[in-house]
C-alpha cells in the first residue's frame, strides 16, 4: 500500500505502521483529574444567558461527569485503528499519518488536512465514503486514497519540546509526506481551518504537485475594509466580518500572541481543556445553540481527550503564533497581485465562521466551483459527511 517502488528517493524514510493506544494509567489519571475539578464561580444570570459568556456551566457540569463515569476511550481507539497509520520521521519530527487505500478501478490520491481545535478524529467518517464509496451506493470510479496527517504539534504528531511549525512549514513537510515518502508524483488535496490554509500554501508553493484542491474555508485575513460601492453579497460579508471580531477572537489573539500563558491551565486541567474546546464546537457548528444536536458527547470527549493525554493543547497553538508574527499570508499574496492558481473548488456550509462571496475567492483562487451547501458549519467532515463527499467526489471527477 505504501507504493515503495514508486517512491522519488531511495533514502526516503520509512514509515513504521502505528496504532493508537493510551495507557490504562493515563486513562485512570485522567478519571481522578476529573473527578476532582475545581469548578469556578459562575454569574448570576449565567443559565439564562446560556453560552454567551464562553461555555455554559451546566452543561460542562454534565459533560465532565460522563467523561469521568461514562465515557470509553477504548471505544473510540477501536474507531481510530480500523485506518491503516504510521509514523514517519520528517522535519525532525514523528509525523503521524492515516494512509487509507482505496477501493476502486483507480483510486485518486487525496491529502485531506484538519485545523483546529480539531484532530483527524474529525475525518473519522468521512474517510470510508471517500475510500470505498461503492459500499455506500455511489461510483467505485469515484475512489480516492485517503491520506491524513496529524498536523505538526497535533495529537499523535506530537512529543514534548519537538520543533514547531507554521503553515508554510507544515505544507513543505506534506509536500515531502506525498512525494518524497509516498511517492504520489501529483494528487489531489482538501482542507478547512488551518487545512485550508495548509492546502492553500502547499498549492502555491508546489503547484506542479497538485491536479487541484478543496477548500471548505478561504483561508484569507478576516479584513473589514469596504469596496467604494459594495455589492449586497459584500455587505453581508461584512457584517459577518464585523461579528467575528467584536465577538469570537479572543481565543485567536491570545493563542497567536501568549500561547504559553495559556498552555499551562489547558495542559493541567481537563475540564478547563474541555471549556475551551468544546466551546468552538458549540459556537461554530450548525447546532442551533444545542452542541449534542450535531455531536455525540463521545464524539467532543474523543477530540478532548486525544489532546489531554498527548499534552499537546500548548503545541497546537503555533500555527497561530507564527502567523501572527510574518507567517505566509494569502491576503497579502492578493494584495500584491498574486493568487493561487490551482484549480480549486470551495465549498460554502452556512453556518461556517465566515462566509465569503464569490468574487471575493475568485480574487486568491482559480476558482472552478463554488458549492453553497444547505446545511453545516465549521467542522464540515464530522457535521455533515456525506455533504462533503459528495462535493469532494463531484469536483475531483474532472481530475481522474
Amino acid at each position: 500500500m505504501l507504493n515503495r517502488e514508486a517512491r522519488m528517493s531511495k533514502t526516503a524514510p520509512e514509515p513504521r505502521p502505528y496504532s493508537v493506544h493510551f495507557a490504562d494509567e493515563d486513562l485512570a489519571y485522567l478519571r481522578e483529574r476529573l473527578a476532582r475539578t475545581r469548578w469556578p464561580d459562575q454569574p448570576p444570570d449565567a443559565e439564562a444567558a446560556s453560552w454567551a459568556y464562553g461555555t455554559e456551566p451546566r452543561y460542562l457540569r454534565e459533560l465532565v461527569a460522563y467523561w469521568q463515569a461514562g465515557f470509553d476511550w477504548r471505544d473510540q481507539e477501536r474507531i481510530l485503528n480500523q485506518f491503516s497509520q504510521y509514523k514517519v520521521r520528517l522535519g525532525s519530527i514523528d509525523l503521524h499519518f492515516i494512509h487509507q487505500p482505496g477501493v476502486g478501478p483507480e483510486p485518486l490520491p487525496l491529502l485531506i488536512s484538519h485545523g483546529w481545535p480539531s484532530s483527524v478524529w474529525e475525518f473519522h467518517k468521512l474517510i470510508p465514503l471517500l475510500t470505498d464509496p461503492g459500499r455506500f451506493g455511489g461510483d467505485p470510479a469515484d475512489a480516492f486514497t485517503v491520506v491524513a496527517p496529524s498536523l505538526p504539534g497535533y495529537a499523535f504528531s506530537f512529543s514534548p519540546n519537538q520543533p514547531r511549525f507554521g503553515v508554510d512549514e507544515i505544507a513543505d513537510l506534506f509536500a515531502e509526506l506525498m512525494g518524497g515518502v509516498l511517492g504520489y508524483d501529483r494528487h489531489v488535496a482538501a482542507g478547512g481551518d488551518w487545512g485550508a490554509y495548509i492546502t492553500a500554501r502547499l498549492a502555491y508553493a508546489h503547484p506542479e504537485r497538485l491536479r487541484g484542491i478543496h477548500l471548505n474555508l478561504l483561508p484569507m485575513r478576516r479584513e473589514a475594509t469596504p469596496s467604494p460601492t459594495p455589492s449586497a453579497e459584500e455587505e453581508d460579508y461584512l457584517r459577518q466580518v464585523r461579528h467575528w471580531t467584536s465577538e469570537e477572537t479572543g481565543y485567536s489573539a491570545i493563542q497567536a500572541t501568549r500561547p504559553q500563558t495559556v498552555a499551562y491551565g489547558l495542559t493541567d486541567s481537563p475540564a478547563g481543556l474541555a471549556a475551551w474546546i468544546v466551546e468552538k464546537f458549540q459556537r461554530w457548528s450548525d447546532c442551533g445553540g444545542d452542541v449534542e444536536s450535531r455531536f455525540t458527547k463521545d464524539e467532543l470527549l474523543a477530540n478532548v481527550t486525544i489532546y489531554w493525554v498527548t499534552a499537546a493543547i500548548g503545541s497546537s497553538f503555533w500555527p497561530y503564533y507564527a502567523r501572527q508574527h510574518g507567517g505566509w499570508s494569502l491576503s497579502d499574496l492578493v494584495r500584491e497581485g498574486g493568487r493561487v492558481e490551482v484549480p480549486t473548488a470551495y465549498a460554502v456550509f452556512p453556518k461556517e465562521i465566515i462566509r465569503p462571496y464569490r468574487e471575493l475567492v475568485e480574487q486568491g483562487f482559480d476558482l472552478r466551483r463554488f458549492t453553497r451547501m444547505p446545511r453545516g458549519g465549521h467542522f464540515a467532515a464530522l457535521e455533515e459527511p456525506e455533504l462533503l463527499a459528495n462535493d469532494l467526489r463531484e469536483y475531483f471527477r474532472a481530475f481522474r
